[in-house]
């Protein structure tokens, strides 16, 4: 999934510009070992509907999602396994809005009584009964469809190739300390802001300063815990890239919310040792040309914590300057 995609590719609308984005989730529960969803009232449109708004400037996707679902009521939690967009027209044209899973975990919710005046917790069966946008059910038949396939109870594990550096041509010193460069300072920051619709609360990466300052400022803002290994360098991968894939390897030992930062020149080996915990059409997502990822650019594996399996592969890019 793009962060950027401005052109429908749903047969409804083949080809046609998306005027406006929006994103949102669905909210879910287990209770007396049911599923249920969270479906929302908003006074303005007398509508029932799941959390979503428009995004802001400078904002992905992603980040928008979590956001709106903040504000609307009051709960701030990691986002799970994507859901199918929907597509629909609007005064201003064709509207995308994208949806996400997000396991509400017990968590105590706040509508902000403006926006949203009362919330519901109901079957999926209800839900989409009450649903005032028919196009809504969609990604609710996915999210229904993910937990009965043991795949809706998810962790991510991201893998983050570091930020623009300084170019080689011009660093004289230890590799190892070549900085970011002016714009890879301010992908750090973008990747900061989009690491927050996840959460992760550990962090490993090469202990090169172009990784450990694109971490920096994700890892200061939520007091996540920052793990230096020597595998995920440039040089110790060109000698023993096993030693790099064991360290992917034990990222699902934990079976808890992870980002992985390393080099360009480690992602083939990253990618294909996370190759082997998903089938292959999700595979088949995964970069497999030079140069895999952008500077700051990000892949989400969502790691079904039933099966052990990735069930759900997402790409995002933060920043472009």
């Amino acid at each position: 999934m793009s962060s950027d995609s401005l052109v429908a590719d749903q047969t409804d609308h083949p080809g046609e510009k998306i005027a406006v984005v929006a994103a949102g989730a669905i909210p879910w529960r287990i209770k007396k070992d049911r599923l249920e969803v969270l479906l929302i009232h908003r006074p303005r449109y007398d509508d029932w509907s799941w959390p979503k708004g428009k995004l802001d400037p400078g904002e992905t996707v992603p980040e928008c999602a979590a956001r709106e679902v903040e504000e609307e009521i009051g709960l701030r939690a990691p986002l799970g396994i994507p859901l199918p967009p929907i597509h629909y027209h609007v005064p201003a044209g064709l509207k995308v809005v994208h949806y996400w899973a997000v396991d509400v975990d017990g968590a105590a919710l706040r509508p902000d009584g403006k926006e949203v005046d009362s919330v519901m917790w109901c079957a999926p069966e209800k839900a989409a009964a009450l649903l005032s946008n028919p196009s809504d059910r969609t990604p609710l038949e996915h999210l229904v469809a993910a937990h009965a396939r043991n795949e809706l109870h998810t962790w991510p594990l991201l893998v983050i190739r570091h930020a623009k550096a300084k170019p080689r041509s011009s660093w004289s010193k230890a590799e190892g300390d070549r900085p970011l460069a002016a714009t890879g300072t301010r992908q750090a920051q973008a990747v900061g802001r989009l690491l927050q619709a996840w959460k992760p609360p550990r962090i490993v990466t090469s202990p090169w300063l172009r990784c450990v300052a694109t971490v920096a400022p994700y890892a200061k803002a939520a007091d996540a815990k920052v793990k230096l290994n020597e595998s995920l360098t440039e040089h110790l991968h060109g000698r023993s890239p096993h030693k790099t894939a064991n360290v992917v390897e034990a990222l699902f030992d934990k079976e808890r919310a992870v980002a992985l930062c390393t080099h360009r020149p480690a992602l083939p080996t990253v990618f294909a040792q996370l190759g082997r915990h998903m089938n292959s059409r999700l595979r088949a997502l995964l970069p497999a040309n030079d140069p895999y990822l952008t500077p700051g650019e990000m892949i989400v594996c969502h790691v079904s914590h039933t099966k052990g399996k990735v069930v759900a592969v997402e790409q995002f890019r933060p920043f472009d300057d």
